[in-house]
């Protein structure tokens, strides 16, 4: 079922330690990655005696709940959480990807979409190869895996492999030969940044799960980089792979993907998001009596707009956070009714007021209608719905869950048919310029294709 947000890609998250608590570190660094991903987990680790990889749909805790008795410990291991973008949600579509060759054996952690994986998979088939998936991360697992056994070394393979692929992968792999190996596609994007401790190197997607285990932040992946990690340390760093044209990292991991607390490529996401309402503020100035966020993606905008227009900011909503995800429910009346159970109004704050109600996205409108009219009937007086990214007409071919054009809201109506059609008394969506202003501070250029149609 479609919901009325995007989705996240996934999350990857690896270790290489020299204590055997891999296993564990890899486990706490998925479930601080869990907003990346909800419908597979897996944890693949390598010891000296076993190559072990555990996973199965449904969210990290419940693939691991009372299990870690019988995965050994490990030096090395890889995790990854998962939501479909390429194939179905089943177990065999879960990651990591074990793969075994001649010899030795990878298990490879994927967060992106590899756009030419079909071309890839029909290539190695010509070589006897076969898969069981329908994921283009079982492809990449098996390619590099292929190549392995053409190269001189592990990450010779691993570079090889890269330079075939086309789109965007954030890759962490764990391979039998001891090593942890962190690859970012050339245009950077997906992110991916290192940590180190006392006890070794971490990867993961998002700075947060770092600090969440242990680790310090040394920096981020760079677009292109290839990264080798062996007995705890970094043995290689900063080779390259075949530059492409345009570099530029997925803008809305700063608009909704990433955690709050996640600093990526140099840019504080927080800081990002303030910065995106304070310029709606600018943009969309309104007279109003509150300014409130949407539950939880649209509470830092809402606070940029509330310093920028020095109206108060006071909380619309209580949100239920045991309801569990809407999307799991069948039916349309079901979900409807776990939208109402998730975030109620909360009437003393909102009867008689005029609103200025802050939001991350509009995508069909669905759920957007349905909070505006909530606010109404809880007695707000006025409803002015602001939107801190730009509106999405077109599709992502690169991991991100946009719905196919013709559902998108914003490719069906003008602007003043999506106000009524909301139930506001006023809309305002950034611009493509405010929305770069406020993550001016990233070290790279930005992908916005879903918004403008180009890279």
């Amino acid at each position: 079922m479609k919901t009325d947000k995007l989705r996240e890609e996934c999350a990857v998250f690896g270790v290489c330690l020299t204590t055997e608590e891999a296993a564990g570190i890899t486990y706490n660094g998925l479930l601080t990655l869990q907003h990346r991903g909800q419908e597979c987990a897996g944890i693949a680790v390598v010891s000296d005696t076993e190559f072990f990889c555990r996973k199965h749909t449904g969210l990290v805790s419940e693939v691991f709940s009372g299990k870690f008795r019988d995965m050994p410990a490990g030096k090395i291991a890889v995790g990854h959480t998962r939501y479909s973008t390429t194939g179905g949600n089943e177990k065999q579509n879960a990651g990591p990807f074990a793969t075994e060759f001649l010899t030795g054996r990878i298990a490879t952690a994927h967060n992106g979409n590899v756009t030419n994986a079909a071309e890839l998979r029909g290539q190695l088939e010509t070589h006897g190869l076969s898969f069981s998936a329908t994921s283009d991360s079982e492809v990449v697992s098996s390619l590099i895996a292929f190549h392995i056994t053409k190269a001189e070394t592990v990450s010779d393979g691993v570079t090889a492999a890269a330079n075939l692929m086309q789109g965007a992968f954030s890759l962490v792999i764990a391979s039998s030969e001891n090593k942890l190996i962190a690859v970012r596609d050339p245009n950077g994007y997906r992110p991916l940044c290192l940590g180190k401790n006392e006890t070794g190197i971490a990867i993961a997607s998002e700075s947060c799960a770092l600090e969440a285990c242990g680790f310090d932040f040394v920096r981020d992946i760079l677009p292109g980089e290839v990264v080798v990690a062996e007995k705890g340390e970094v043995i290689s760093e900063g080779v390259r792979l075949t530059p492409k044209p345009h570099a530029g990292i997925c803008i809305f991991e700063y608009v909704y993907f990433a955690r709050p607390d996640s600093v990526i490529d140099g840019l504080s996401v927080y800081e990002a998001r303030r910065n995106m309402g304070e310029i709606l503020a600018e943009e969309y100035p309104v007279d109003a009596d509150i300014v409130c966020g949407v539950p939880d993606s649209g509470l830092d905008a809402a606070s940029g707009y509330s310093k920028k227009s020095g109206l108060p900011l006071l909380p619309g909503f209580v949100k239920n956070r045991y309801i569990g995800r809407s999307f799991i429910y069948p039916t349309q009346s079901e979900r409807d009714t776990a939208v109402r159970l998730k975030l109620n109004p909360l009437t003393t704050n909102i009867r008689g007021k005029r609103i200025v109600l802050v939001d991350d996205s509009i995508v069909r409108g669905t759920t957007s209608e349905k909070i505006v009219r909530s606010l109404k009937n809880a007695g707000a007086k006025e409803v002015h719905f602001r939107v801190s990214s730009p509106p999405f007409r077109y599709t992502c071919h690169y991991g991100t869950d946009v719905d196919s054009e013709e559902n998108l809201i914003a490719n069906k109506m003008e602007i003043e048919e999506i106000r009524r059609k909301l139930g506001a008394d006023s809309l305002g969506y950034i611009s493509i310029d405010g929305l770069k202003r406020a993550c001016a501070k990233c070290r790279l250029p930005f992908c916005t294709e879903c918004f403008t149609g180009k890279i």
